[in-house]
């Protein structure tokens, strides 16, 4: 059976320098974040893709990035599902993250952090994605034959790069 993996870096998010009294973790979307988690929404809908799992860091705006999206679907935010590991865990921790997905899901986004999420799509493909992911950006990966809790390094084959600057 073949897995479909979204992996999203968050929107545009809060400068840290213009926000002192927050910590990193609690930097917020912007208005044009909000923006961009919304046209990254609306084109998956309209694209008709369907995801099944959504698995975010907790940090608000990659929480936000998820919640933004789902709303573009009509779904709710409960569907959401935080893994602490995935603020500041490293690649490693998104690993472990989507190899405890249930076998019974087909299609799963995973929301996060540069370098970090850069880093992990490289080493599930071993290509180069193009460069650093940019804020909004989504790689679309699809894995053949393979289980969640089976998927490693230079498993997974490249399908799509979804830059929201390219978006109409």
């Amino acid at each position: 059976m073949k897995k479909t993996l979204y992996i999203v870096r968050h929107a545009h998010a809060e400068d840290l320098g213009n926000v002192r009294m927050f910590k990193d973790f609690d930097r917020r979307l912007t208005s044009k974040g909000i923006m961009q988690s919304a046209k990254l929404g609306q084109y998956f809908k309209t694209q008709k893709i369907s995801i099944d799992f959504y698995l975010s860091s907790p940090a608000v705006r990659a929480y936000e990035t998820a919640k933004v999206i789902l709303e573009q679907f009509g779904k709710d935010q409960s569907l959401i599902q935080t893994n602490e590991n995935l603020y500041g865990g490293g690649p490693k921790s998104y690993l472990a993250g989507i190899n405890s997905i249930s076998s019974i899901v087909p299609s799963a986004a995973i929301f996060g952090h540069n370098p970090d999420i850069t880093f992990f799509a490289e080493y599930l493909t071993r290509d180069d994605i193009q460069g650093s992911m940019k804020k909004a950006t989504v790689i679309q990966l699809e894995f053949e034959g393979l289980e969640w809790n089976e998927i490693s390094g230079n498993t997974g084959s490249l399908v799509n790069r979804i830059d929201v600057a390219d978006l109409n």
